[in-house]
């Protein structure tokens, strides 16, 4: 039984297939037997006409935006729907996006990483030099490892930071129209931004209610 929110992605291949609704009309009703029951809400329905070979896709980019803006589930109709290459299911896991298959709903975002990372024969190919490096290092006595107190190293954390610093980035990214309109309809002062966010039900990174502090924060990044 669904709940939550959602956004509905939906994909044909061909332009006739996109204007004549064949493949579409299968799909949408997948997506409606699937959300049958339970507390959900369809945020937005997101249709796009493109091959599943490339990974160019503008209108799946938006579905993921609004997924990240809405703090809402990715749902299609088929597995197949989303990409027939791993390397962009990988990155598609390395987004944060949730999603549900309504064909295979078991299939989650470590299923997408465990598929990704069978299909990367480069990368398991330099992991196994590098384990072959180490072994030869540590056979002559070299010591592994510059870290052995328990605490994070200064490499660590400014990398932690980093991931942090591009979250918070493509979120205010994210967020810059939303804020656009909000403005546009007469909103002035940090506060009255942040009760247009809470009016439009979008949540803040955390899933909490807008302060005008938060406002500023996302501006900041924007700017």
């Amino acid at each position: 039984m669904a709940d939550g929110k959602f956004v509905s992605y939906l994909r044909v291949s061909t332009a006739r297939q996109g204007a004549s609704g064949l493949g579409l009309d299968a799909q949408r009703k997948a997506v409606t037997d699937y959300l049958n029951g339970g507390e959900w809400k369809l945020l937005a329905e997101v249709v796009e006409v493109e091959s599943g070979g490339k990974n160019d896709r503008p209108k799946l980019a938006e579905a993921m935006r609004l997924c990240r803006i809405h703090g809402a589930k990715l749902v299609i109709a088929k597995f197949d729907r989303l990409s027939r290459d791993a390397h962009f299911l990988l990155g598609l896991e390395k987004a944060g996006i949730e999603f549900v298959a309504c064909d295979n709903p078991h299939a989650n975002r470590l299923t997408v990483g465990i598929m990704a990372l069978v299909a990367d024969e480069e990368r398991r190919a330099i992991s196994a030099r590098t384990k072959a490096a180490l072994a030869a290092a540590k056979a002559r006595g070299t010591v592994l490892g510059g870290n052995r107190g328990g605490t994070v190293s200064n490499e660590a954390r400014a990398k932690g930071n980093a991931v942090r610093l591009a979250k918070s980035k493509d979120r205010a990214t994210d967020l810059a129209g939303i804020i656009a309109d909000i403005r546009n309809s007469g909103a002035t002062s940090l506060r009255e931004i942040a009760a247009g966010l809470n009016e439009r039900s979008i949540p803040t990174a955390r899933g909490g209610e807008w302060s005008a502090v938060q406002v500023q924060r996302v501006l900041a990044r924007q700017a």
